[in-house]
């Protein structure tokens, strides 16, 4: 069963296209990562989602219900974070848990202060007085209190360090699988998502460029170097080439054909060249192979 079903979401700003026919489903129980540059939508499709901005055309329903007309009970059922975290400040972090609690019946506190403790914070700490990426988790925390059965969740490790980027990551995963909760998050940081989520979505200008399981993707997406004899040949509108650069006679080239048939097309096609390797590419890389470095 689906936990949530886009179908063909269009959305402009003025003139501006963001995207079109954008469909896509989430399972139940688990973790989709929505990736792109910036302005490719991310933020507008989480808007949708939470009700906040109604498509020109196409809807999304969360539970069986469309997301700008959300019963009681499915509102109850979902968890939203978005970006900027807007929280109470004036509060310290054991009174913001306390005015919460009161709002949810389901209120569970421990993973809340589960989260704190790896802050390292007092229950006395100010909101205020702590910085971008505390506040993020302190929202973070009272969502997973909320036990929802969905969390929606903007860019929700931004303002965080490495460490505590992966050590949140890691928690976040963990409660996910073990609570069988579902989730749908954006993230700029690419590093995150591979250590977070099972399924992908990347979004490029007005379009999807790829829509499947990350496992799937890193095994089927390749990036391949070589260094041409004659630099001049350009191979880059070829059907099976999916994005390359070239500096000099060094290519990197990206596709999801296998070494061989792109062996054989070099062969056949009396493209001369040395060196030809496969290299080993994180998400990361496979993100900038995909939608290209600018």
């Amino acid at each position: 069963m689906n936990a949530i079903e886009c179908k063909n979401l269009t959305h402009y700003y003025g003139k501006k296209l963001v995207f079109e026919n954008l469909s896509f489903n989430v399972k139940e129980g688990s973790i989709l990562g929505l990736l792109g540059k910036n302005g490719t939508g991310k933020t507008t499709t989480i808007n949708i989602l939470n009700g906040f901005l109604q498509p020109q055309s196409g809807e999304c329903l969360i539970y069986g219900e469309n997301s700008q007309n959300l019963s009681p009970q499915n509102k109850a059922r979902i968890g939203f974070l978005i970006e900027g975290h807007i929280q109470y400040t004036f509060m310290n972090i054991h009174q913001i848990e306390k005015f919460y609690s009161k709002f949810y019946p389901k209120w569970d506190n421990e993973p809340y202060w589960h989260l704190m403790s790896k802050l390292q914070v007092s229950p006395k700490q100010k909101i205020s007085n702590m910085s971008c990426g505390q506040r993020s988790q302190v929202a973070l925390g009272l969502i997973l209190a909320q036990d929802p059965d969905l969390l929606i969740l903007d860019d929700f490790s931004m303002g965080l360090d490495p460490g505590y980027r992966r050590l949140f990551i890691d928690y976040l995963r963990e409660y996910a699988k073990e609570k069988k909760k579902t989730i749908f998050t954006t993230s700029h940081i690419i590093q995150d998502m591979e250590r977070l989520i099972d399924d992908l979505l990347i979004m490029d200008f007005n379009r999807v460029l790829a829509q499947r399981s990350v496992k799937s993707f890193m095994q089927e997406f390749k990036q391949f170097h070589l260094e041409l004899e004659n630099p001049d040949i350009d191979i880059s509108n070829e059907e099976f080439v999916v994005n390359s650069e070239k500096v000099n006679n060094k290519l990197e080239l990206y596709t999801y054909e296998s070494e061989e048939k792109v062996l054989n097309f070099l062969k056949n096609n009396g493209v001369v060249h040395k060196n030809f390797r496969q290299v080993e590419m994180g998400l990361e890389d496979a993100f900038i192979g995909l939608t290209g470095k600018y």
